[in-house]
């Protein structure tokens, strides 16, 4: 790569890429934004309207993303306060976060990685007999967890906050960014991006794009990197965070792409 600095393309959605820019540009890299995935209202706010009106009835709420988190908070909030006995679960730091600054903290959090199977590995969700449990998050997506806190002895159920989406583009102008040179790895945060990303490229794009090394955040992602064709073994960060994004990507950059850190 010579002396240029390694040019990073942050797959993350409009308004959430800010802070791994700032720290790829810190760690001396060229941040590239282009959303792959566009975060919505739903379709229907019925399911956010009947929580409102029953969250006190749970036990455990659990935020699946930030997403879940701002979206699901800023129309509770604005109609109720938070029942003092509802504990909070969220899969994430990140997610975590977000809950702080509407002056809410997380009851449950996992502490090294940030996914469903850490989360439930937690003592306090081992036995769910008699609870309430209500998961927030956006539409679709994996039933892990929703399944394995039912097999426990939860009641859950779901309240969709929002809706994932794919952006549009022009397709030439996604072929140009995808041209050798113009890119040295990509970062992947779900299935769903790289998956929209792959879309996004086109016919024509694909073979450009499979050429390109990635960063991904799970072993599911790099599995479905690899049915999907890209040429490289996907580097797995050790969480979603940008914190260990940026640690992925230095390590990248010292020794190449063919490297998991999720064993670490």
């Amino acid at each position: 790569m010579g002396s240029r600095r390694l040019r990073v393309l942050v797959t993350r959605p409009v308004g959430q890429a800010a802070g791994l820019c700032r720290l790829a540009e810190a760690a001396g890299y060229e941040a590239v934004q282009l959303a792959a995935i566009e975060i919505r209202e739903p379709v229907d706010l019925e399911a956010l309207r009947a929580l409102a009106g029953t969250l006190h009835s749970y036990d455990l709420a659990v935020f699946i993303s930030v997403n879940a988190v701002t979206h699901g908070l800023d129309y509770l909030l604005a109609r109720r306060d938070w029942p003092t006995h509802v504990k909070i679960a969220t899969v994430g730091a990140s997610s975590a976060a977000a809950l702080r600054e509407y002056g809410l903290a997380p009851d449950l959090v996992p502490a090294h990685r940030f996914n469903s199977e850490a989360l439930l590995a937690l003592d306090e969700l081992q036995d769910m007999h008699g609870k309430r449990v209500v998961i927030l998050r956006g539409n679709g997506g994996r039933e892990h967890l929703y399944d394995t806190l039912r097999a426990r002895g939860a009641v859950v159920e779901y309240a969709e906050v929002y809706r994932r989406a794919c952006p549009e583009i022009d397709p030439q102008l996604m072929r140009a960014l995808l041209q050798p040179g113009a890119l040295d790895v990509v970062t992947v945060t779900s299935n769903e991006t790289l998956q929209n990303l792959f879309a996004m490229a086109g016919e024509e794009g694909r073979s450009l794009l499979r050429a390109l090394p990635l960063v991904v955040v799970s072993e599911r992602q790099a599995l479905l990197a690899q049915e999907l064709g890209f040429e490289h073994t996907a580097m797995v960060a050790e969480n979603a965070g940008d914190a260990a994004l940026v640690e992925a990507l230095k390590i990248f950059a010292a020794h190449g792409c063919s490297h998991s850190l999720s064993s670490r």
